[in-house]
C-alpha cells in the first residue's frame, strides 16, 4: 500500500503537457519471483519511475518497453522467463526460476478511467476490499472494451458491460473464489463470439491498521516502523500527553473517550501498551467488542493471565474465539530487548497472523514461500 500511495502521489504531480506516463503491473507469476501479482511501477517518458515489479533486475527493461508503449499509445504484455537458459532473455542468471507477465499500460493523465485514477478512487473511499478487473489479453475490442482497460467490480450489475449472462456468471463465480482465497491472478474466459479474453482479477484489501493504546516512549519506535512499512497508525491517548515527535508519524490521535469512533475491521490490529495494569484491564473488554483480528498485550504472560482472571471474577468471560485473537505476550520470540527490537517483534507477528503464517524461519518451510496454482 505504501508503494501504491507513492505512485499516486507521483502521478498527481505530473504535468500532462510535458510528461507522458505508463503503469506497469505484474499480472501473472508462475514459479518463484521477488514480487507478486499486483506489484506496480509508474514509468515516465523521461526515464524516471516509482514503485517496482522486481528486486531491481527487470525495471530497466520494463522502462524501455513502457516508453515504447507510450510512443505507440498501446498497451503491451511482456513475459520475463527466468527458467530458460537463453542469453537473450532478460532476467537470466537471477536464479528466481519463475515466469512473470507484466502489463504496460500508457496513461491518459486525468482520464477518470485510466488505471491510476481508478486506484485513486479506491484509496479515497472508506476502508474496504476492492476488486479490480483488468483486461490483459483481447484481440481487437469487445463491447467497447480493449486490452489495458480496468474495471471496478462493485456487484453483479458492474459486469453488465460484458453483455452476456452466461459470461457474467462465470466471471462472478471466479471473483467469489479468488476473493475467498484473497488471491489476485489472471483468468481466461471465452466470449460469445468465440474469442478469448484474459482478465487479471485483483483483490485489493485496505492497508493494515494498527491501533496503539498508550502514550509511553515505546509507542514512538513502533509508530515509526508502522509508517516505514506503509500501514496506518492510530494512537489512543490523551493528546496532552503525546510527545510532539509521535504526532508527526501517526495518522490519527484519538482520546480514550472517543475510542468507539475508530473504524476497525478484520485488517485491524490493536495493541494494549499503557504500562498500567488497570488501564489495560479496563480497555481489554472494549477492544474485544471490535472487529480487530489481532489484539496484542504488552507485558509478561502472568500479567495477562491475571487480567483474564480478574475479569472472569467480575463476570466478564473471554470466549475461546476471543482468546485466539489475543496475543499475550505480544510479538515473536526473537530475543527482542530494546523498544525498537520489540516493535520489530510485534509487527512481524501481526504480518504473520494476517498472512496465516506461523512466523517460523523460512529455511524450515517445506513448501514454496508463496502459494502456487
Amino acid at each position: 500500500m505504501k508503494e501504491l500511495k507513492a505512485i499516486i502521489n507521483a502521478y498527481d504531480h505530473l504535468n500532462p503537457e510535458k510528461t507522458k506516463a505508463a503503469i506497469a503491473t505484474v499480472v501473472r507469476v508462475e514459479g518463484s519471483s521477488y514480487r507478486r501479482t499486483g506489484a506496480r511501477m509508474l514509468v515516465m517518458d523521461d526515464g524516471v519511475w516509482v514503485g517496482g515489479i522486481s528486486g531491481g533486475c527487470l525495471e530497466g527493461d520494463a522502462l524501455k518497453r513502457a516508453r515504447l508503449a507510450m510512443a505507440k499509445s498501446q498497451p503491451s504484455l511482456v513475459t520475463y522467463d527466468t527458467t530458460e537458459d537463453d542469453q537473450h532473455q532478460i532476467g537470466v542468471g537471477l536464479g528466481c526460476n519463475g515466469v512473470i507477465d507484466v502489463l504496460l499500460s500508457p496513461l491518459k493523465i486525468g482520464d477518470p478511467n485510466n488505471p491510476v485514477e481508478i486506484l485513486k478512487s479506491c484509496m479515497a473511499e472508506r476502508r474496504q476490499t476492492h476488486i479490480l478487473l483488468t483486461i490483459i489479453g483481447l484481440e481487437d475490442e469487445y463491447n467497447g472494451l480493449r486490452a489495458g482497460n480496468m474495471l471496478r467490480y462493485t456487484g453483479k450489475e458492474s459486469l453488465n458491460i460484458f453483455g452476456e449472462p452466461g459470461l457474467q456468471a462465470q466471471i462472478e463465480k471466479t471473483i467469489q473464489v479468488f476473493s475467498e482465497k484473497g488471491r489476485s491472478r489472471p483468468k481466461t474466459f471465452t466470449l460469445p463470439d468465440g474469442r478469448e479474453a484474459e482478465l487479471f482479477i485483483e483483490i485489493l484489501p485496505p492497508e493494515v491498521h494498527l491501533v496503539l493504546m498508550g502514550h509511553q516512549y515505546d509507542v514512538l519506535p513502533l509508530a515509526r516502523l508502522v509508517k516505514e512499512i506503509g500501514w496506518r497508525a492510530t494512537v489512543v491517548a490523551n493528546p496532552q500527553k503525546i510527545m510532539q515527535k509521535l504526532s508527526s508519524v501517526v495518522d490519527e490521535i484519538t482520546p480514550p473517550a472517543e475510542f468507539d469512533s475508530i473504524m476497525t475491521d478484520e485488517h485491524t490490529a490493536i495493541i494494549l501498551m499503557s504500562h498500567d495494569f488497570k488501564t489495560d484491564k479496563y480497555n481489554l473488554p472494549k477492544v474485544l467488542q471490535t472487529q480487530a483480528a489481532y489484539i496484542g498485550m504488552l507485558g509478561p504472560r502472568v500479567r495477562s493471565e491475571r487480567i483474564f482472571d480478574e475479569l472472569s471474577q467480575e463476570g466478564i468471560e473471554i470466549s475461546t474465539t476471543d482468546r485466539e485473537r489475543i496475543h499475550a505476550p505480544v510479538g515473536l520470540d526473537i530475543g527482542a530487548i530494546s523498544p525498537e527490537e520489540i516493535a520489530l517483534s510485534i509487527l512481524a507477528e501481526i504480518r504473520a497472523v494476517f498472512s496465516d503464517r506461523s512466523g517460523a524461519a523460512l529455511r524450515l518451510r517445506t513448501t514454496p514461500i508463496h502459494e502456487r496454482d
